[in-house]
């Protein structure tokens, strides 16, 4: 369960006072069970109608203690299930209404855990044209432009991995400050390269006969990508003089 402070850092006492928080504030809340959350990923989850944080006169956000709740349920859903943003708020707009709604059966489990039985439909790791489209809202078009820079591609079957649903948001996103898929080559190219480091590290891992050491070999590589991830965003923050919160 979240811990939600009744205030935080934010603008002014008011809200301190009736137990709205800052979007800095909720950060801080998340980032104890999600440390990989960013302030972007929050206002995108708003732009997808997920939350519907209040609004100060001067335009800041302020969240409650529900918001934060319902924030939590999003990104548990997004970690632990793979599920689209389109299931996501069908999800949680059945729970609204007061009904029994059941999480799709995922993909893939977790360390530990016994694999689910399989359920018609695409897998939540796993999901169909049509289902990319509508969970991130874009046609035909803008996904085929995105895959011509490379920045989303199948899989050798012809569906797509969950990812490519939080790759398609943020693309989006990027492009309301008007950069366009066409700029993020670059970035495409650089992420190529920094999985072909991690994969160099752990290819005598994945080849061992060792069963054990093959499976060491998953741990190990999400390991070394949430490193290369967290010292990419550093080396951004450094380049460009900023730090993000």
């Amino acid at each position: 369960m979240l811990q939600t402070p009744s205030g935080g850092a934010g603008h002014g006492t008011a809200a301190a006072d009736t137990g709205l928080m800052s979007i800095g504030t909720v950060l801080t809340v998340l980032r104890d069970e999600f440390p990989e959350v960013t302030i972007s990923k929050i206002r995108f989850l708003e732009s997808e109608g997920l939350i519907e944080p209040q609004r100060t006169p001067s335009g800041y956000r302020k969240f409650s203690p529900a918001d934060v709740e319902r924030l939590g349920h999003v990104l548990r859903m997004q970690r632990d299930h793979y599920l689209p943003l389109k299931v996501i708020r069908e999800h949680l707009d059945a729970m609204a209404r007061g009904e029994a709604a059941h999480l799709p059966t995922v993909g893939r489990q977790r360390d530990g855990e016994a694999a689910p039985e399989p359920v018609e439909g695409p897998t939540a790791a796993r999901i169909g044209r049509a289902e990319l489209m509508a969970a991130a809202g874009i046609g035909e078009q803008e996904l085929d432009e995105w895959e011509s820079y490379g920045l989303i591609a199948p899989l050798p079957d012809g569906v797509y991995d969950a990812e490519a649903v939080t790759v398609a948001g943020l693309v989006l996103e990027l492009g309301r400050f008007g950069i366009e898929p066409r700029h993020l080559r670059v970035m495409k190219a650089a992420a190529d390269r920094e999985a072909g480091l991690v994969d160099q590290v752990v290819a005598p891992l994945k080849r061992h006969r060792n069963p054990q050491t093959r499976a060491h070999a998953e741990a190990r590589t999400k390991e070394l990508a949430g490193l290369t991830v967290k010292l990419h965003a550093a080396l951004v923050q450094t380049a460009l003089g900023v730090r993000l919160p």
